[in-house]
């Protein structure tokens, strides 16, 4: 009887491991078609997005930048796209260089090209800037469509770099791997990590309704291929000897040790649940949303909001990052949330470089996805004048 018993909890116990398994993988699976990539081995699941940056920085970085190559970024990136970039800078001898912002308060795309040189080996940019609301257009595929359309002739566009050319063809064209820092995108429009053509892409679970500690690493095949492990340990081998270690293909290779099973089967979940909203019905309702936003902020009195301004040639995402007059953003999130029970962020976002260049040492962050409404905007922007008003009363 005791065999038997024995027998049956091992037999469950193989059978709910075999479950996780494949409840994993099919998790890898729903990214890879979330983002359309060519190969669910492309994904790597990470801790988050930092994780997924540093993986590329360790591993990619420290075995082809060397001494003098350039490392190219925006002075607008979050904290975790830099730093992992500076101690490898640090750690090589290679140079970071900072692509500033234009008049429209947005990172200046030509500059970044014109950048561009042999030396440069990577292109680290944000996708959409989680303070600036702005959209770095990584890959124009409208321009064969719309040129075609207004009687041009296009010649030889996949080879030709241009001011009407992608920050990714620039970057090839001179050598360069791009890294896209997705985490603001992922979750709120369609992205085509084929049609992009970058060669890496982070982003974070818990930014598209998923759970905490876990991220994902996009990476292209022949990359992640020639890439060394990141981590030691169980999981990630092929053989293990005393004196050395054979390794496993990717993405094994770099999900050392006992992976974060049910965060990844969480993100999977919540990919069902976004892709049943659809992702494209997503980004038109908070375009809209976006602008109701940006409108109804420029009536408050003294306000600065930054980035872009909307237009019919502008979208911005559904964020806006503003200062008021003479009140600390913090004083203003306290009031909003003790007061009103509305909730926005302030400080510097992870963002303390783009702060300076602003002029800041920090903001307030109003930030809205697809489950907002008009009916809460307007409810935030009553709060908000109730607090300015409040503040103003002591001067």
């Amino acid at each position: 009887m005791l065999l038997a018993c024995l027998y049956l909890i091992i037999s469950s116990s193989s059978q709910l491991r075999a479950r996780a398994t494949e409840e994993y993988e099919l998790a890898r699976k729903k990214v890879s078609h979330f983002i359309n990539a060519s190969d669910s081995r492309e994904i790597v699941f990470t801790r988050n997005a930092t994780e997924a940056i540093n993986l590329v920085a360790y591993t990619w970085g420290l075995q082809n930048i060397k001494p003098d190559d350039e490392i190219l970024l925006t002075v607008a990136e979050h904290h975790s796209a830099i730093v992992p970039w500076q101690l490898v800078a640090q750690k090589t001898g290679a140079v970071l260089k900072f692509v500033e912002l234009n008049g429209d308060e947005v990172p200046d795309v030509d500059n970044l090209k014109d950048m561009l040189s042999r030396k440069t080996k990577l292109v680290v940019v944000h996708h959409v800037s989680n303070v600036l609301a702005s959209l770095v257009r990584i890959r124009r595929m409208w321009l064969n469509i719309e040129m075609s359309d207004l009687g041009y002739t296009i010649l030889n566009t996949d080879r030709l770099c241009s001011s009407y050319q992608d920050i990714v063809l620039c970057a090839h064209d001179v050598g360069a791997k791009v890294l896209v820092d997705a985490c603001q995108s992922v979750p709120h429009m369609v992205v085509d990590v084929q049609n992009l053509n970058a060669d890496f892409l982070v982003a974070s679970s818990h930014k598209m309704c998923g759970p905490t500690g876990v991220g994902f690493l996009y990476g292209k095949s022949d990359l992640l291929s020639a890439m060394p492990p990141f981590l030691g340990g169980g999981e990630m081998i092929s053989d293990v000897f005393l004196d050395h270690s054979t390794y496993a293909e990717p993405p094994s290779r770099f999900e050392a040790g006992t992976p974060a099973i049910g965060e990844a089967i969480g993100l999977g979940a919540a990919i069902d649940y976004l892709s049943g909203l659809g992702m494209q019905k997503i980004h038109d309702y908070e375009i809209f949303l976006a602008k109701y936003l940006y409108d109804s902020l420029s009536s408050v009195p003294n306000i600065h909001i930054y980035g872009p301004v909307p237009s019919n040639h502008v979208s911005r995402a559904a964020l806006c990052s503003f200062n008021i007059d003479n009140i600390h953003p913090t004083d203003l999130a306290t009031y909003l949330d003790q007061q009103h029970g509305v909730a926005i962020r302030s400080g510097h976002h992870c963002a303390q470089p783009l702060h300076r260049h602003l002029g800041v040492s920090a903001s307030a962050r109003a930030s809205l996805h697809f489950y907002n409404t008009v009916e809460d905007i307007d409810d935030f922007i009553w709060a908000l004048n109730d607090a300015v008003s409040f503040f103003n009363s002591f001067k």
